[in-house]
């Protein structure tokens, strides 16, 4: 029997939150000190719907055309909207039109193209540096070594707030990899901290699969949406 999103979330919801508890409670953490982004890309309108009437209201979109349709059906102001895919430069001005948080700036010139678009307008656009920490080469993101850097370029833009940093692991790798791909952004965050206070403390680390190690090493945001809506269509 297929279930409506609204059944799904009465049963799945509860699950997520107790694999959260259990982590933070492993970690010595409250549970609130990670906040659950609701992954709705690739579903539709009604999981975004059932998601906002379960009470989250932190949803993330990778694509920005799908960002797009669901904030004009919804509004923007339904929701905290988080853009967490590649997002192409010529799509920044439309994705910080849209998006509350921008979690995957992945480069120099993109960051620039905000902040040219932030300045036009006389806003703040708030953003998370996205750092490859797993060394994939399919992964976006600055690169590890110059990383601390190329954050503190970005960070003195105008016009733009860089909340913190973000990071995908490896899907499928072990415990091990998982560790030292969220470990490395903790420490990359760390030395960021401790130079300026021009990044914000969050760290966005952490899917279905992985999140538990990632609030182990410290994630303040996961971004979660098998467990939650189902395989995607």
């Amino acid at each position: 029997m297929n279930l409506s999103y609204e059944e799904r979330l009465s049963e799945t919801l509860p699950q997520v939150h107790e694999r959260i508890a259990e982590a933070t409670d492993a970690s010595g953490r409250e549970s609130d000190t990670v906040r659950l982004v609701a992954v709705t890309k690739a579903h539709p309108l009604d999981a975004v719907a059932a998601a906002l009437a379960a009470g989250l209201t932190d949803l993330g979109e990778n694509r920005i055309e799908e960002l797009e349709e669901k904030v004009g059906a919804l509004g923007r102001d339904s929701a905290t909207w988080h853009m967490i895919g590649h997002l192409q430069s010529r799509k920044a001005r439309r994705a910080s039109e849209l998006a509350h948080l921008i979690q995957s700036v992945d480069s120099a010139r993109l960051g620039a193209r905000i902040s040219r678009f932030a300045e036009e307008e006389e806003i703040i656009v708030r953003i998370l540096a996205q750092v490859n920490t797993s060394g994939e080469p399919s992964k976006s993101g600055f690169d590890v070594v110059s990383a601390v850097d190329d954050i503190l370029c970005l960070a003195a833009l105008p016009g733009i707030r860089v909340e913190g940093l973000m990071t995908m692991a490896p899907f499928g790798a072990d415990d091990k990899k998982l560790t030292s791909t969220f470990r490395m952004l903790r420490k990359i965050h760390g030395q960021l901290r401790a130079q300026v206070d021009l990044v914000g403390p969050e760290l966005s680390m952490g899917m279905t699969n992985d999140f538990e190690i990632a609030i182990r090493e410290g994630s303040t945001m996961i971004r979660v949406g098998t467990a939650l809506f189902g395989a995607r269509t």
